[in-house]
């Protein structure tokens, strides 16, 4: 019996996502492209920035994240790979737990690192930065583990893109409110740790239960 340890599942997805470094580019480049036009556009009034900072931050982040999500389980689909990843020795939950890890590597953490970059355009703080920064850390992979859902229920279908922005979209919207709340708060000087716990919460319990409901959706749509 062939061994298999979670490790080599993540490296495995991190190798394949690597060979196609345009994509992950490309993820990281329409989120800064994204947000850097608002100041862009609105001009120098550094109080407005601020305040529309934390929804177009997250948004940016959210659609950003969104567009490598089709791909998740897509690639290994057209190839055979899937099935032969079923076919391992390890429960089908953990195969899938591996690639929401790997695409929050090669996504969600990246927009992390960049943000404070784009943050300074908003006009703001440290603390600010650094709260916008935790937000995502701690909010980015729920819309990789819940994005895994959607991506699995639309394995092989045509037009999945639309059908996955369709299903997912409705099931990001309290980690946008609480994200962008956190930042909200930081910059209005109240307290934000509730928000983030209640981020913390959501990606913890998207981290636990999407494994097994994508899993179940695989093996349906490989039947």
């Amino acid at each position: 019996m062939i061994k298999v340890n979670f490790l080599q599942l993540i490296c495995r997805d991190l190798k394949l996502a690597f060979r196609q470094v345009g994509d992950i580019f490309s993820v990281l480049f329409f989120f800064i492209i994204v947000v850097s036009l608002f100041p862009l556009g609105i001009g120098a009034d550094l109080d407005l920035l601020k305040k529309i900072a934390a929804g177009i931050i997250w948004v940016a982040a959210l659609l950003s994240t969104m567009l490598s999500l089709n791909k998740l389980f897509a690639n290994d689909f057209a190839d055979g790979s899937l099935e032969q990843l079923m076919l391992l020795p390890v429960p089908l939950s953990l195969v899938v737990f591996s690639k929401i890890l790997a695409h929050w590597i090669i996504s969600g953490l990246p927009l992390a690192i960049f943000s404070p970059i784009l943050g300074i355009q908003f006009n703001l703080s440290g603390e600010e930065l650094w709260v916008l920064i935790l937000s995502l850390l701690l909010g980015t992979p729920a819309l990789s583990a819940i994005g895994a859902i959607g991506s699995a229920l639309t394995i092989g279908l045509k037009s999945s893109s639309v059908l996955l922005s369709l299903l997912i979209l409705p099931l990001y919207i309290p980690i946008l409110i609480f994200g962008s709340g956190a930042i909200d708060s930081a910059i209005s000087g109240m307290e934000y740790s509730a928000h983030l716990s209640l981020i913390l919460a959501i990606t913890l319990s998207s981290l636990f239960l999407s494994p097994f409901a994508a899993a179940m959706a695989i093996r349906t749509s490989m039947e």
